[in-house]
């Protein structure tokens, strides 16, 4: 099949709409179920690239979650322990698969609903689960996973094409030898936690940042104009990660029936700043069996004073040290990022003061 007809683009008043190859040949996908839209595919297309680039890089089977062409998750399949498997709301299945627990994990870390999903296969017993999902509308794509794109790509913007040849920069342990800090000592976990932030962030809108621990990322902050922004947003996404697995959220009663997104809800506001909205009388019964006491402002700071070993992306250099102080405060023990900026001897005096290990790449990943 040469193309597939949409049923409008971004948005309702932009028809036609449709994808198709314009030397001809067949689209390397199919669509076994649903009907996937435009923000679909192009979810689905940047979020195939990155875990198969992510498979190749860590050797480890790897999944994402995208939402409006960015991801908002990403991981390899490690094992879970019991605390994630229970935030994540995988306790009651058992022992997972690599490639299940890197989908719990993408899915889990900022959870987002599902519109499809993109593989290069599926087992029958997979297709009966996805087809019962999203009353038989949920979009299931199959990819030839043997598809070469070519090596020029295009895009029109206001009638003008835009060309440039495709971003094939492989992200490998060459890319992260030229260490800058004092310490250099790299695991090996946050080693492959440094391609899983990259390569995520080679597929993120720009500016952006990435937080990762022990396989998956924990924060994205992407499409900020600011890097400082980009580094506070996903920090504080980082934050709300490491609060899910404490005692007080841990120890939340809900009440029977609540769904998965009710809850993760009423965990957010309950973690945050208006946390009287869920505990107020006659909004916790609601959600609550007992009503839970307030998660105080030094429990929390006591609390995600435990986070260590975290590593950060950038997809561009750290212009002001305040990045690293930012990234201090979620646990950051491991920076890579381009380098570059004029100020780039106060960055990594603010790194060795925290006796981080910072690696410069030297290349640059803005996606746009």
């Amino acid at each position: 099949m040469n193309e597939i007809q949409l049923k409008y683009g971004c948005n309702p008043n932009q028809k036609p709409s449709r994808i198709y190859m314009e030397d001809g040949s067949d689209l390397p996908v199919k669509v076994l179920n649903g009907k996937p839209g435009y923000i679909n595919f192009l979810d689905a297309f940047n979020g195939w690239q990155l875990v198969k680039e992510l498979k190749a890089a860590t050797g480890l089977p790897a999944a994402t979650s995208f939402k409006h062409v960015s991801p908002a998750g990403a991981a390899v399949g490690l094992p879970l322990n019991d605390t994630l498997a229970k935030i994540y709301w995988v306790d009651d299945l058992g022992e997972l698969s690599p490639l299940a627990c890197a989908y719990a994990r993408a899915r889990g870390a900022d959870r987002m609903s599902s519109d499809g999903v993109i593989a290069p296969g599926y087992t029958d017993e997979a297709m009966e689960l996805l087809l019962a999902k999203k009353k038989g509308n949920y979009n299931i794509i199959q990819i030839d996973e043997n598809y070469v794109p070519a090596e020029i790509e295009r895009k029109q913007v206001y009638g003008v094409t835009f060309e440039q040849g495709r971003n094939e920069l492989r992200i490998n342990k060459d890319l992260l030898s030229n260490f800058v800090t004092a310490n250099k000592e790299l695991p090996e976990q946050a080693e492959i936690d440094m391609k899983i932030a990259l390569i995520t962030l080679k597929y993120t809108q720009s500016n952006s940042v990435c937080y990762v621990k022990g396989g998956q990322a924990i924060g994205i902050g992407a499409g900020q104009q600011s890097r400082i922004h980009c580094t506070r947003l996903a920090g504080q996404k980082a934050d709300n990660w490491f609060l899910r697995q404490s005692p007080q959220v841990m120890g939340l009663q809900f009440v029977d029936g609540l769904g998965r997104a009710d809850r993760d809800n009423a965990i957010d506001v309950y973690m945050g700043d208006e946390y009287e909205d869920v505990l107020k009388e006659g909004e916790w019964q609601k959600r609550f069996k007992v009503k839970p006491e307030v998660f105080t402002a030094e429990q929390k700071k006591a609390w995600l004073a435990q986070n260590t070993d975290v590593v950060l992306g950038s997809d561009a250099f750290f212009p002001f040290s305040d990045n690293i102080e930012r990234a201090h405060k979620s646990g950051v023990k491991y920076i890579a990022q381009p380098g570059g900026s004029v100020r780039d001897d106060l960055v990594i005096e603010c790194a060795d003061k925290y006796d981080m290990v910072m690696v410069f790449t030297g290349i640059r990943l803005f996606h746009h």
